[in-house]
């Protein structure tokens, strides 16, 4: 069975990595353990060795590290804050949360935060003499190997800060976030359940208590409670759809009470924003939106259009070659899958139709579809009727000598 983000649980985890404050708090908490776990692991030790230190030296260097981790900490935010506005202004905000949960720049913040926090607990034991001879030499090489992690980060961060946040980033980290949502998507389009069919008549429709996007649907629950209470779950309202009182959560047959209520909205997760997780459609229009605002008149920026279209063409190849998995895991939950005409309208229309004056972007368009088309034969009818508009769209916004040079080059691709 294709691999999915199965249970709540495993969901709630994955996300809360994400996060920034996570692993800060986690790289503190271990730095405070190891400056006081110095003077513990002292008499502990089955030998005594002791360096001859200068008065005060594990002071000294616990202060220098304390004054610079703070301000590089500082730098750090900084840089990271710009970083997202820039990709905010000139690409998207829909890939902001991709670069939050960058690994990288976590692990930098986190290492510095816990470098300081290490020399701060350190400098108040030893003002307090916390510490006995062999626990202030431990604390010594404590010291050295944080040093010497604080300055092999460094040189990573200041390395990983040249490409941080660049455009051409932006456009990799959303295009690796939609191949892995498609990708999934393709291997398993109804997350392991059934195929959705009509809803019975007699159903009873389901609503969320507020309104919001479906981002996460755990079906393994779904199927629980169906098995449990004898039910068949029609799921309505899939990842990237608005949950609200015109589409419910889910259509049931049997007999619904407050518990199974209940029980279903909990297999649900409702937000404000959109996320990449189990929603394919979102990946493809985080990129499409990068190269909208490229083709706008303020940007004029065809070239990021370009790439944005050859990142498209990648990830739609990706999905084309995944062979769907047909075993169902889940007979008591019926999910409709997502349409490929509407992953397509949604990755190639807007670039059409803002890129309809631009020739060079219309062309690597019809080059992009008839690569698709060629690559999934039994769906290239989706693929052409996509190129069909965009040529449509452009004839009436270029001039005779573009429009003969579009034609040429849809016959050179198209092979017409």
């Amino acid at each position: 069975m294709a691999m999915t983000i199965r249970g709540s649980l495993a969901s709630f985890f994955l996300r809360l990595g994400r996060q920034v404050w996570v692993r800060a708090a986690i790289f503190t908490l271990t730095a405070v353990v190891v400056a006081l776990a110095a003077n513990v692991l002292g008499p502990l030790l089955p030998f005594e060795f002791g360096i001859d230190l200068a008065q005060n030296s594990v002071g000294s260097l616990l202060q220098i590290i304390a004054t610079a981790m703070l301000t590089v900490s500082t730098f750090s935010v900084t840089a990271m804050v710009t970083a997202f506005s820039s990709a905010t202004t000139t690409a998207t905000p829909r890939s902001t949360p991709l670069l939050i949960a960058d690994p990288t720049s976590q692990n930098a913040v986190s290492t510095f935060i816990g470098a300081f926090t290490f020399s701060l607990v350190g400098i108040v034991a030893l003002s307090t003499g916390y510490y006995l001879p062999q626990g202030r030499t431990i604390l010594f090489v404590a010291t050295l190997v944080v040093i010497g992690i604080v300055v092999f980060t460094l040189l990573r961060w200041i390395s990983h800060l040249s490409t941080f946040g660049r455009m051409a980033d932006v456009i990799d980290r959303v295009e690796r976030a939609a191949t892995t949502s498609l990708e999934l998507h393709a291997a398993a389009p109804t997350l392991g359940a059934r195929p959705a069919v009509a809803v019975p008549p007699d159903a009873v429709d389901v609503h969320a208590e507020k309104v919001g996007y479906v981002t996460h649907v755990d079906v393994a629950a779904l199927d629980r409670l169906a098995r449990r209470h004898g039910l068949d779950i029609h799921v309505r309202a899939t990842p990237g759809r608005i949950a609200d009182a015109r589409v419910p959560l889910a259509a049931v047959t049997g007999s619904v009470d407050d518990s199974v209520r209940a029980g279903l909205r909990r297999a649900f997760r409702i937000e404000n924003h959109r996320t990449f997780e189990q929603d394919p459609r979102f990946g493809v229009i985080a990129l499409t939106e990068i190269g909208s605002r490229a083709l706008s008149t303020a940007t004029n920026d065809p070239g990021t259009a370009i790439e944005v279209v050859a990142s498209l063409q990648r990830v739609f190849a990706r999905a084309l070659a995944t062979e769907p998995d047909a075993d169902v895991a889940y007979e008591r939950v019926w999910v409709p899958a997502p349409m490929l005409t509407d992953l397509v309208d949604d990755a190639f229309r807007p670039l059409a139709r803002d890129g309809a004056a631009d020739v060079e972007v219309q062309v690597r368009l019809q080059k992009c579809l008839a690569s698709l088309a060629a690559s999934a034969p039994a769906r290239a009818g989706v693929f052409r009727d996509a190129a069909r508009a965009a040529f449509a769209r452009s004839r009436r916004d270029l001039d005779p000598a573009d429009t003969r040079m579009l034609r040429a080059a849809v016959r050179e691709a198209w092979g017409r």
